[in-house]
């Protein structure tokens, strides 16, 4: 599965995600794109965007997308707080579709 993590994650996050071709907003020059615009290229090259934007899923439809979305409700963004959370979204990743938005919590 082709994945997309948001600027907002540590691309270091991709160790996690073994079996999967994982991305950074940032790495392939995307940061700063408005969250419509983001989804719109994102669609066209990845199966799932990461992000902790929780504000993402009420701002965009993401059911027009062919894209599935991935939000992480972690304490912060800070790699000691998200990485325990990739063990829930290898699961997600089984049954996730496009144009869903899917929440993982903290433990």
């Amino acid at each position: 599965m082709n994945i997309l993590l948001d600027e907002n994650l540590d691309w270091r996050l991709s160790r996690d995600l073994p079996g999967h071709h994982v991305k950074s907003v940032p790495l392939i020059g995307w940061a700063g794109i408005k969250n419509g615009d983001l989804l719109s290229r994102a669609e066209n090259q990845f199966d799932v965007l990461i992000t902790m934007d929780s504000k993402m899923r009420f701002q965009q439809n993401v059911s027009k997308y062919r894209i599935a979305l991935i939000v992480l409700d972690g304490r912060s963004n800070r790699l000691v707080d998200t990485r325990p959370l990739m063990a829930k979204v290898l699961t997600v990743l089984t049954t996730i579709r496009p144009g869903t938005v899917t929440i993982v919590p903290a433990p």
